[in-house]
């Protein structure tokens, strides 16, 4: 299934009206001159955004530079996954920098069972409380994140065991004083047992002056004082500058009460916000996240009204972005830099027009998020731009990411503009006028998108097209209902109901005459279109409805199963349209074809042309994130964009590139870089894993920039491409363009499960929605039932195996979380070590997706085993009850089909490459300096290598994979200038022999 929707312009430009009839339009102020302090970003956090390791994926969580999660402590009750120390590895190498614990989630039942039945909690439940929390102290003190964990005590204790929400003082104060008595206690222990620890509180779900005032003063007076302040802001209230509940009041009476009461500010964490309306939807959530940047506190995170792993509904399946995940990475780009001064209009209501706006001197870029309210056209003007740091033109680009549906996925933000100006007096005005969809269903596409504006210097460079296709959305509720029922979800007053485009759909679509027909005017011209239907499939088994068009001939358009009716996703199906007026028709019978199975809410149609042909989509490098050693120039006419990337010795350029579907996809890197004609200077990497063969090399002459191409196997969603320097030689970056592979080398093996070789309990099973209409079951509870796989491929080397799986195991009994649950496999290769990888939750059994694991593989004949041995899976021995000491399923999932393909493949522009990796260094012996010289033999086969420097070579014959050529050359002298050497390694590969030079520099010495 498709997913993408794509974005469209309408006459966006700068410093003049986009509309000469609408002059008046809202404006939001940047002044660039006026700083507000350091980015923080850690407003991106989320409450059980992670469930097991790799879910979501790595691929989705680093590029979005997440600070801070909650999770449950080991092997709490509350919820079967996302316990923090399984998923730290995940988060922590990705970037995170602490995790939350909740500790009563060690209990089973929401809300948390009270061991002694009355209010506040007293002495029995208290101690059963105390006997939870040495347990989680013990297990988090004595693992290898310990510095990295903090601890909330208690949450939501304004209604939860302690009732301090109450409006009766009496009440109030026996209920605080139970409450601060068991505070004061529990952070003693945490502290005595566990030295350095840190703690957050007191969590309420809502900001009360009242008690965060009588709970600084006792934790002040008591030196239990924590090092985070939390609360919730959960509901629409917060969102409303005429609430009490307004985060912006909040945050200021809470630094006032610290201010009264002789408290030095401590750190806030808005651990829980946003209501079902708001998760996933790109213009609520710069709402919240734009004061939460003003007002530089962590808030981690998103609440967690549905599902685990998911990074708060932002990531579809387990690698897929939606909407909210390019709002997201938007934010986390800003990183590096100063905010600086934003005044948005004047607003009194809940939803209004925010904006986070940022300044990086490095970069010689400003960034603008842009978002909210009721408004569908505004303006932001950006004053004080300054002449010294982005010269007499400025390059202006806004590009924009809207709501996909709570389970689709979603591009990346489309440029809607990229032009030059001219600032006049400083600033420029820059119309947002939306994103140019036509039909009823346009401006709620306009009200749920977020825009981000990046002004750079401009004047070189080439500026790419804007220009977009014919697109237009129609509500469902706006069309004609036959036997249905208009719904209306996710408004300000019902504010936990799922986000739904027009706040409204059409359900209850059962009976044999039940539809909804969309009328649409204005189709341009006739041709292929694809349809996209947004919709909602809680039945748990694929289900169907009727479309015809126009009248003609009618087809049953079929729909996986989502989370529920109101968790969207979207079905593309390719239509005929005439030019003019169309009638679609989405029923649920028709006389010629019967009756559609099961049932489907829907919410609105989307039109598009058929895309007839590969897309490329360029990743410009000066927009990439960058590590170590990166410089910012934009003085090159022929390049790319508003500028280019230099990287030195030690730095990365990472993009985030999105691919539609699993598959083949050619990267043509646009680079410079000088040495040998022919010899590499950078080495590519995906997914943080090394890509044999994938080199730039040295430019041969010609013009400044030169390209190398690369083809290789991304997966459907985000995949992270690096380029570093293979050595000292700086590279010169101008872009990364991605284009789907059509022909040409694509090595791809299908393999259906029922082809495997069984063992133990696995069998084969029918289903009518998987491939080839069965698959394989009940692999799992030990290794002995398990599903084999012979494999046969030409050469070695890495692999993806594409597993296209179902699940859809649960724990019941949740209130309002689905607590849905990952099965694991044990995936063995050639009889070797077993690696775990967990497949998440699916959502019916009759929904088929497709995960990527990656395998080595040797020449020729290959087995690869499937299992789940419990033996592998984590384990918390002697916890306290109520907990879960086995956390992982014993299960694996039903396994459909497998596709395995080469990371890399060669095409006729490949140039064959034997890889090494190469340093040079100097060192002392004595007052003599040497010139030690490594290579190391990074191919599968034995290579020649020479050792080439200004004071003699050496030449290693028969050097083995992994396995290195060294020598340390005397150079005679007590000094040692800068200089560089040349390694070359010789080797056959693919029948033919194969040379590679490389160049690397090294530093001055003084030995004297």
């Amino acid at each position: 299934m498709t997913t993408t929707f794509a974005l469209v312009t309408a006459g966006v430009t700068a410093a003049v009206p986009a509309h000469g009839d609408d002059p008046a339009a809202t404006q939001l102020v940047v002044d660039l001159g006026t700083r507000t302090g350091a980015f923080r970003g850690a407003a991106s956090g989320s409450l059980y955004g992670l469930s097991e390791e790799g879910v979501p994926s790595d691929n989705t969580l680093e590029p979005l530079r997440v600070a801070t999660v909650n999770q449950k402590p080991p092997a709490g009750a509350q919820h079967p996954n996302g316990d923090a120390l399984v998923v730290a590895p995940s988060f922590f190498r990705n970037g995170g920098k602490y995790i939350q614990i909740n500790v009563q989630d060690m209990y089973a039942q929401w809300t948390y069972e009270n061991a002694g039945g009355v209010t506040p909690c007293n002495a029995v439940c208290h101690s059963n409380y105390m006997e939870k929390l040495a347990w989680v102290v013990n297990q988090v003190k004595n693992s290898p994140y310990a510095d990295r964990i903090v601890y909330v005590p208690f949450n939501e204790p304004d209604g939860i065991w302690y009732g301090t929400s109450t409006g009766t003082t009496s009440q109030y104060q026996t209920r605080m004083a139970a409450l601060l008595a068991h505070w004061k206690a529990a952070v003693e222990y945490i502290r005595a047992n566990h030295p350095g620890a840190r703690v957050m509180g007191t969590n309420d779900a809502v900001f009360r002056a009242r008690n965060y005032g009588d709970f600084l003063t006792f934790a002040r007076d008591n030196n239990v004082l924590p090092d985070f302040v939390s609360w919730h802001q959960l509901d629409s209230t917060g969102l409303n500058p005429l609430n009490g509940n307004y985060f912006r009041t909040n945050y200021q009476t809470f630094r006032n009460l610290e201010r009264d009461r002789g408290i030095a500010p401590i750190p806030i964490n808005i651990n829980e916000y946003g209501g079902n309306r708001d998760l996933t939807v790109p213009g609520q959530l710069i709402q919240y996240v734009a004061m939460f940047e003003e007002a530089k506190v962590d808030a981690g995170g998103k609440a967690y009204w549905t599902a685990a792993g998911l990074l708060g509904g932002d990531v579809v399946e387990t690698n897929k972005p939606g909407g909210g995940w390019w709002f997201y990475k938007m934010y986390a780009d800003m990183a590096g830099s100063d905010t600086v001064k934003v005044t948005p209009p004047a607003a009194t209501t809940i939803d209004k027009l925010e904006a986070i706006a940022a300044i990086d001197d490095g970069r010689k870029q400003a960034r603008i998020i842009a978002g909210g309210g009721t408004a569908t056209a505004f303006d932001v003007v950006v004053n004080n731009i300054d002449p010294a740091l982005f010269g007499s033109k400025v390059n202006v680009t806004l590009a924009a990411s809207t709501w996909s549906g709570q389970n689709s996925d979603a591009p990346p933000p489309v440029v809607l503009l990229d032009q030059d100006y001219t600032p006049v007096n400083g600033s420029l005005t820059i119309p947002v006028r939306g994103l140019g969809v036509t039909g009823d269903g346009g401006p709620n596409i306009d009200l749920m998108a977020a825009y981000e504006i990046v002004l750079s210097p401009g004047g070189e460079g080439t500026r790419q097209s804007v220009t977009q296709p014919w697109r237009a959305s129609y509500e469902a509720e706006l069309a004609t209902v036959t036997a249905g029922t208009v719904q209306t979800f996710g408004t300000a007053s019902n504010w936990n109901a799922a986000a739904t485009s027009g706040t409204r759909h059409v359900g209850n679509l059962t009976q044999n005459t039940s539809a909804v027909t969309f009328n649409v005017p204005n189709v341009p011209a006739a041709g292929a279109y694809k349809l996209s239907i947004l919709y909602g499939n809680q039945t748990g088994q694929p289900s169907q409805q009727v479309l015809t068009v126009n009248g003609g001939q009618a087809q049953f358009v079929d729909y996986q199963a989502t989370l529920n009716f109101q968790w969207r996703t979207r079905k593309d199906v390719v239509v005929q349209l005439q030019a003019g007026a169309n009638e679609i028709r989405l029923a649920k019978s028709h006389p010629e074809l019967g009756v559609a199975v099961q049932q489907a809410t829907i919410d609105r149609i989307d039109l598009e042309p058929a895309v007839t042909s590969p897309v490329t989509r360029d990743y410009e490098a000066e927009r990439a994130q960058t590590k170590g050693a990166a410089t910012y120039a934009y003085d090159k006419p022929q390049q790319s964009g508003a500028g280019y990337l230099t990287l030195g010795s030690g730095g990365e350029a990472m993009f985030s590139v999105y691919a539609e579907e699993d598959g083949y996809y050619d990267l043509v890197f646009r680079h410079n870089s000088a040495g040998q004609p022919g010899a590499v200077t950078a080495n590519i990497g995906l997914d943080r894993r090394p890509v044999s063969g994938g080199v730039l090399r040295a430019n041969t002459g010609g013009g400044f920039w030169k390209t190398d191409s690369h083809r290789l196997f991304l997966s459907a969603g985000i995949n992270r491409v690096t380029v570093e320097p293979s050595g000292a030689t700086p590279v010169n970056l101008d872009k990364v363009s991605v284009t789907r592979a059509t022909s040409g080398p694509r090595p791809v093996q299908s393999v259906e499960a029922e082809a495997g070789a069984r063992a133990g309990a696995a069998v084969v099973e029918n289903h009518g929605y998987a491939s080839g209409g069965q698959y394989v079951a009940w692999v799992g509870q030990g290794p002995q039932n398990r599903l084999t796989l012979d494999v046969n491929v030409d050469k070695a080397g890495d692999y993806l195996l594409v597993v296209q799986y179902a699940n859809d195991e649960r724990k019941t009994g949740h209130v309002y979380n689905a607590d849905i649950i990952s099965r694991p496999l044990d995936v063995s290769v050639n009889s070797g070590n077993s690696k775990r990888y967990w497949f998440k939750n699916t959502w019916s059994w009759g929904n088929w997706w497709a995960r990527g694991v990656p395998v080595t593989l040797k020449a020729g004949a290959n087995s690869i085993a499937l299992y789940n041995d419990p033996a592998n899976g984590a384990k918390a021995t002697g916890c306290p009850t109520p907990c879960i000491p086995e956390l992982d399923s014993q299960w694996g999932p039903n396994l459909d089909k497998f596709s395995i393909a080469p990371i890399k493949v060669a095409t006729e522009n490949d140039t064959p490459v034997v890889p090494l990796t190469v340093t040079a260094s100097p060192r002392c012996v004595g007052t003599s300096t040497y010139l030690a010289v490594t290579a190391v033999n990074d191919a599968s086969v034995p290579a020649t290598i020479t050792l080439t420097t200004p004071y003699g070579s050496k030449t290693v014959a028969d050097v083995a994979p992994g396995k290195q050529a060294y020598q340390s050359f005397n150079t005679r002298s007590g000094q040692l200038a800068a200089g560089a050497v040349t390694v070359t390694g010789t080797a056959t590969i693919g029948g033919q022999q194969v040379t590679t030079p490389y160049d690397t520099t090294y530093t001055a010495t003084n030995c004297g």
